[in-house]
């Protein structure tokens, strides 16, 4: 059988059609380059160059074999190069959960950085709770998910902390409740509230409660609210209050009013983190290009909306 360094041997023969200029551009002599091509015909059985003592030619076999040759050099070389970038996470698909509530925030931004550094990963996007992004991972249906601290029963599903945020009170435009400068939980007590399911969200909705029962009461639920984006809108409607992260609620001032929380059960924190299973090289990219795009000092649209993220640095598991 014929290998590499031996067709990239005859390739640099039958290309210069001189042994000695051939060995010269392989760094080899030219007695082992000359019996190194008996060999390739004596495997084929075929001879590839005719020599004399004025010159080499090639036969119409040699012909087809430098094609060939060629061919497979540089087929090889792509094959090479495929595995270095795939290593490097370059290449690949990258299957990423999120919550909804980030699909205008911090994703975009994310994926925008990724893309520009790893184009050619193939990125599929879900739109999935954190109790489902976690059965995805550990069904190897997901390899990294964007969602929300403290989740429960995470297995071996490692996080990265992305950034911390807080919770507000969004309120329809003119409600009475947004004379105030600030709020207290125990102010929207008597409100009519719009929450998400608890199965939607077990971690933050039992740090909700916990909240609200530090503050004397048990929020009077009106709606159930998958996404963030239906909440906005039944807020707006004047259907009840809620409950949203500050950055999220910002995005939506035209639309909505939103309250600082303050004094007892207050305040009630919104981690966003990075989950993944097993550190592929893309998801390990993924982690890179988060990083890089965390490390500097927030946006002016996002100061005093986020903790840095070197304020919560390095990787955490997540609450049981």
């Amino acid at each position: 059988m014929i290998d590499l360094r031996q067709m990239r041997q005859y390739v640099a023969v039958a290309e210069t059609l001189n042994f000695r200029r051939a060995a010269e551009r392989l760094n080899m002599a030219q007695p082992p380059l000359s019996a190194a091509i008996r060999r390739i015909e004596e495997d084929l059985g075929v001879v590839l160059l005719e020599r004399d003592n004025r010159s080499t030619r090639l036969t119409a076999a040699g012909s087809l074999f430098l094609l060939e040759a060629r061919r497979t050099l540089a087929q090889a070389e792509r094959a090479c190069s495929a595995a270095r970038q795939a290593a490097a996470g370059l290449t690949g698909s990258l299957r990423i959960g999120c919550v909804d509530s980030q699909v205008g925030g911090l994703l975009p931004r994310l994926l925008r950085h990724y893309r520009a550094h790893h184009p050619s990963v193939d990125i599929q996007l879900l739109e999935a709770t954190p109790p489902e992004q976690l059965e995805l991972l550990g069904q190897d249906r997901l390899d990294a998910g964007v969602l929300v601290l403290p989740v429960a029963d995470a297995g071996d599903i490692q996080f990265d902390p992305l950034f911390e945020d807080r919770l507000v009170v969004a309120l329809p435009l003119g409600h009475h409740l947004a004379e105030r400068p600030t709020l207290s939980l125990a102010d929207c007590a008597a409100e009519p509230w719009i929450l998400f399911a608890p199965h939607d969200g077990p971690g933050m909705y039992a740090r909700i409660m916990l909240g609200c029962a530090e503050a004397g009461f048990v929020p009077r639920v009106a709606q159930h609210s998958r996404q963030m984006q239906t909440t906005a809108g039944l807020v707006a409607a004047g259907l009840g209050i809620a409950l949203m992260p500050r950055q999220y609620a910002r995005r939506h001032a035209a639309e909505l009013a939103w309250r600082e929380l303050e004094g007892v059960g207050a305040p009630l924190p919104y981690a966003l983190a990075l989950a993944y299973r097993e550190p592929s090289p893309c998801v390990q990219a993924l982690r890179e290009e988060a990083q890089a795009l965390l490390a500097p000092s927030p946006e002016p649209d996002q100061v005093d909306a986020t903790t840095h993220p070197s304020e919560c640095a390095g990787r955490s598991k997540a609450s049981r």
